[in-house]
């Protein structure tokens, strides 16, 4: 077969979680103190050293910490964790919707409503909590379409035109190499373009990988290494020999690797396109059916918590038998 793009990949270990640099937040708590009886500040706390710890970005630590504080202010930072049930909680979000006066957008209730679910499960799977008391609450989001992605059959297209155009009297093995190394990754464009040479890494030839790096240190949380197959390399081989990058692996802007796609979606005859994005949700989705642990599918594609359980559910979606 053509195609180089494996069955299915694997996610491997992170790099050292960073911790969140600069920021002062309520004091941490040792996990192994809190109890039932603990309030809510106190377990706010220790969540807060848990999230740092598992290099949350700094804006989804703000957000839960603001989410939490509300909770708090409406129930009180002083009220032990084992008095907040589902009903405390559904009355916390009614509260937030129709009697505190201040507008809560959809976007905004959705996040809120996914705080409480990662706060409480968190407690509930440390053994703090018997039960998740938000376990049960509905997002209640604005229901946007389900993202595109190549079936099957649309990436065998894909990936037989693409090998044929690395044939013949003036082969290009850009286009096979860009679509495997997507469909196995699932990398944004903007970290597609930043690739440098030296981050695969095929020191164990059986086990390459790729490194995706951010040069802003905002970004680091981002940082991550994703398996690549062996059966790319050769296809990689070809594409240095012919291209002869020297610094980056793609020197060429992110509109020339979109024209790359584009053509090659029209030798192909694939009347939707192919673009980044595209490539991405299909190889999550292959990833999600192929049984893909979530946290790990999470963590390759560089997802915080929050986007996670919006992409999670188009997932869901996406792969459930038909109706």
């Amino acid at each position: 077969m053509a195609a180089s793009y494996p069955p299915k990949s694997e996610q491997l270990s992170l790099f050292p979680q960073r911790g969140i640099r600069g920021r002062k937040g309520p004091p941490v708590a040792e996990m192994g103190a809190l109890t039932g009886k603990s309030s809510l500040s106190a377990a706010v706390g220790a969540f807060h050293g848990y999230m740092r710890r598992q290099g949350f970005s700094q804006n989804t630590v703000k957000a839960f910490l603001a989410d939490l504080r509300l909770l708090g202010k409406h129930r009180g930072l002083n009220v032990p964790i084992r008095q907040f049930g589902n009903r405390e909680l559904s009355d916390f979000l009614t509260w937030m919707l129709e009697y505190r006066g201040v507008p809560c957008s959809p976007k905004t209730y959705g996040r809120r409503v996914t705080t409480l679910k990662v706060f409480f499960g968190w407690l509930h799977e440390s053994g703090v909590l018997g039960q998740d008391p938000a376990a049960s609450i509905p997002h209640n989001r604005i229901v946007t379409p389900l993202p595109r992605f190549l079936y099957a059959g649309q990436v065998e297209r894909l990936l037989s035109t693409t090998h044929d155009m690395t044939v013949g009297d003036h082969p290009d093995p850009r286009p096979h190499l860009l679509a495997n190394l997507l469909l196995e990754t699932g990398i944004k464009k903007s970290e597609c373009v930043g690739i440098a040479l030296n981050d695969v890494d095929r020191s164990n030839p059986s086990s390459p990988v790729l490194y995706v790096r951010y040069a802003n240190p905002r970004n680091q949380h981002k940082e991550r290494k994703i398996a690549l197959s062996p059966q790319l390399m050769p296809t990689l081989d070809r594409y240095l020999a012919v291209y002869q990058p020297r610094k980056s692996l793609f020197e060429c802007t992110a509109r020339n690797l979109e024209y790359v796609l584009t053509d090659v979606a029209q030798r192909a005859g694939l009347a939707d396109g192919v673009s980044f994005e595209m490539l991405r949700w299909t190889c999550a989705v292959r990833d999600f059916r192929d049984g893909m642990d979530p946290d790990r599918l999470r963590r390759k594609l560089g997802l915080s918590q929050i986007t996670w359980y919006e992409t999670a559910d188009k997932l869901k979606r996406l792969v459930s038998p038909a109706l």
